[in-house]
């Protein structure tokens, strides 16, 4: 998948694409790939890979008050430059990403080996119209998107946490290195808008 081609890497949003990271263009050192975090953890944003994944969920929640935060700032919809996602446009992408991560692990916990679709979150963002979103109702729509995914990694049971799937380029998660690259996605976006 190739779907961000845009400048610098300080300049864009993190998430931009998964081919992006796996190329080493993960935001934190073009040295290494996202995935890295999986094993590595983030220089950037202090993300440490070394928690016990059953308390995804917990921090998933612990996420839904600081991003009704930012949602209430008046700066929320500004843009701080042009090629850089305001917070509001941040705030759309990870209510996003928490659809997205619950459907992949819906596919891993009821498939063996799933391949998960593609998805472009940069089309995502232009053809939603992240920047023209109303904060507020991003705020209610990441607290109900955030609290079922939550919900979804508390009902993972000890024997699924092995459980893979893979990226159509052939990249492997089992359900626990899911939880952290998807819990940092989460946690990661905070510091991008200086939450």
């Amino acid at each position: 998948m190739d779907e961000n081609q845009q400048g610098g890497l300080a300049e864009r949003p993190v998430e931009d694409t998964e081919s992006a990271r796996q190329n080493g263009e993960d935001g934190a050192s073009p040295d290494k790939g996202w995935m890295a975090v999986v094993t590595d953890g983030c220089d950037e944003c202090g993300f440490s890979p070394d928690f016990d994944v059953q308390t995804t969920g917990k921090r998933v929640r612990a996420t839904i008050p600081k991003w009704e935060a930012v949602l209430d700032r008046l700066d929320a919809p500004r843009r701080p430059a042009p090629d850089v996602w305001s917070p509001l446009e941040y705030a759309c992408h990870v209510r996003d990403i928490n659809v997205l991560y619950r459907g992949r692990l819906d596919l891993m916990l009821a498939q063996d080996d799933p391949t998960f679709p593609n998805w472009d979150p940069d089309t995502v963002a232009v053809d939603s119209r992240y920047g023209e979103d109303d904060p507020q109702g991003v705020a209610e729509a990441y607290r109900r998107e955030a609290t079922q995914t939550a919900d979804q990694w508390d009902a993972v049971r000890d024997d699924e946490w092995g459980r893979r799937g893979l990226r159509d380029n052939g990249s492997t998660f089992t359900v626990a290195t899911l939880a952290v690259y998807f819990l940092h996605d989460l946690e990661h976006h905070l510091k991008d808008v200086s939450a």
